[in-house]
């Protein structure tokens, strides 16, 4: 198993990356490395896209189990004759 952490990388850090706000609180919290890895998406559009697809989805859901909570108590009371 590897450490994928900057600080064993042979690499120096990006000087753009390094004075950062996220990696000033990384640095202040003491954090291992001078810089965080990763959270950097190079296509959030992607991302973005799936997250809609599943919005859209759940708002439907929740549509479609507040009608059926009509249509079940409508049905009820016409079956019962309340």
């Amino acid at each position: 198993m590897t450490d994928a952490s900057p600080s064993s990388s042979p690499l120096p850090p990006d000087p753009i990356a390094y004075d950062s706000e996220r990696n000033k609180h990384a640095r202040m919290r003491g954090l291992p490395g001078p810089v965080i890895v990763g959270g950097t998406d190079p296509s959030p559009e992607v991302g973005l896209r799936e997250e809609r697809k599943y919005l859209r989805l759940l708002v439907w859901m929740v549509a479609i189990i507040i009608v059926a909570g009509f249509v079940i108590g409508i049905a009820i009371a016409l079956a019962f004759g309340v």
